[in-house]
């Protein structure tokens, strides 16, 4: 168990970093593609694009990652002020009556559009746009990785519950 935890949440933090070299690239490219339009009148549909596949992978990788940190969303009413023990059961119970069952029928549903793009092709509609499957493939590889980073969280809610290891369960309500 504990080596699925930690080879996990080694994946995780390698997908993390690529998300955020991910967003890194999309605001130099926007940046770029802001100045070339502005500055000279020149755009380019493919560059645009680029931006928004970056975007794509960067939530779709850095989504498992931010659920290892524990830094997802959270309904305060639920989990703000409970002892560590109900909060690893809030968990527990959030991971599989929610959190799995939504990234398998996510993964289910869009894996035939990734494959009919694929097969097809397809391309932006957009003159010079780019081939669409990659980032569609984003969609049910992001949602596998954070079904896997949330199979190792529910193995170290589990763990916890049993007095084995201690958690970090850590909560900063978001400011408002």
């Amino acid at each position: 168990m504990q080596t699925y935890i930690r080879w996990m949440d080694a994946v995780s933090r390698w997908f993390g970093a690529l998300a955020a070299w991910a967003l890194f690239a999309a605001c130099l490219i926007s940046a770029g593609n802001a100045v070339l339009r502005y500055a000279f009148s020149i755009g380019s549909n493919a560059w645009l694009e680029v931006q928004w596949y970056l975007f794509g992978i960067a939530v779709f990788a850095g989504a498992p990652m931010l659920l290892m940190l524990n830094e997802h969303v959270r309904v305060d009413v639920l989990y703000g002020g409970r002892s560590p023990r109900t909060k690893a059961w809030i968990d527990v119970l959030g991971i599989l009556l929610v959190l799995l069952p939504l990234c398998g029928i996510v993964v289910w549903l869009s894996w035939p559009f990734v494959v009919e793009s694929f097969l097809q092709q397809e391309h932006s509609p957009s003159a010079g746009g780019l081939i669409r499957w990659p980032i569609k493939a984003a969609m049910p590889l992001g949602f596998g990785l954070l079904a896997l980073q949330g199979v190792a969280e529910l193995l170290r809610r589990i763990d916890f519950l049993r007095g084995r290891t201690e958690l970090d369960i850590h909560y900063e309500r978001p400011l408002q």
